[in-house]
């Protein structure tokens, strides 16, 4: 099946958070529904919605999993345990997360290297298929830097997983929302995009914090400095050069 052949009407996301509400409204400005969830309810979710118009609406994770065509899990590493495995089963199911040992806590198989974050969220998700997307770069630079398919300043995403078919989905989705994917492994080589990798969020926001800035004056600056084009052949390229040995643990 050729990637422009699958059809991606309704997204559904778990987690609305910073990452979740860019793809929302990436997802609601390429044409499609979405149908967003968190740990608060829906009606945390009322200004978002009412923000994303007609095409939005809020719900619990268990109706976001049976109402998307695909389904965004991102929400903290440390509850991907919570999310509802019986009703995303048959899903392909984006897992946009990563580990952050001073937030998550210590898991020994990620501090050990025997297992990535992505390989304990489809061991907890039988009967989905996951694939890794959207965990490399930052929220403001992952609404920025969305361009058309064929702009020569289109930028690319490192997409991981184990089934063909899925990793096709969910490439079909980035096309759709702005963003060229390179396919850099199974979920096994999902590290390759782990914090500390060559591919992680400084590719598309090189720019060095100037000292002496107070945190409103941080994050002003975090929002008003421009993102750069990373394209496929790139990311390709900063994938391969991975070292797991020289990242910290995770995946």
């Amino acid at each position: 099946m050729r990637r422009r052949d699958i059809v991606i009407q309704t997204l559904g996301l778990i987690g609305s958070g910073m990452i979740g509400g860019v793809v929302a409204r990436l997802a609601v400005a390429a044409g499609m529904d979405v149908v967003l969830s968190n740990s608060r309810g829906p009606e945390s979710l009322a200004d978002l919605v009412a923000e994303l118009g007609e095409h939005a609406r809020a719900a619990t994770p268990a109706d976001a999993a049976r109402a998307g065509d695909l389904v965004v899990a991102t929400i903290p590493l440390h509850a991907y345990d919570q999310l509802p495995a019986a009703d995303l089963a048959g899903k392909t199911v984006i897992d946009t997360m990563n580990y952050y040992p001073d937030r998550d806590g210590r898991i020994p198989e990620l501090d050990a290297g025997t297992a990535t974050s992505s390989t304990l969220v489809q061991r907890h998700l039988t009967g989905s298929r996951v694939v890794k997307a959207f965990n490399n770069i930052d929220f403001h630079r992952l609404a920025t830097l969305a361009r058309p398919a064929g702009a020569p300043d289109r930028s690319a995403l490192p997409v991981a997983g184990d089934d063909q078919a899925a990793n096709a989905q969910v490439a079909r989705l980035l096309d759709l929302l702005g963003y060229d994917a390179v396919d850099i492994g199974t979920l096994a080589e999902s590290w390759r995009s782990q914090p500390g990798t060559p591919v992680y969020v400084e590719p598309y926001f090189p720019a060095e914090r100037p000292e002496g800035l107070s945190p409103d004056e941080t994050y002003r600056w975090f929002l008003d400095t421009p993102g750069a084009t990373v394209p496929a052949d790139e990311v390709k390229k900063l994938a391969d050069l991975a070292d797991r040995d020289a990242a910290p643990a995770g995946g």
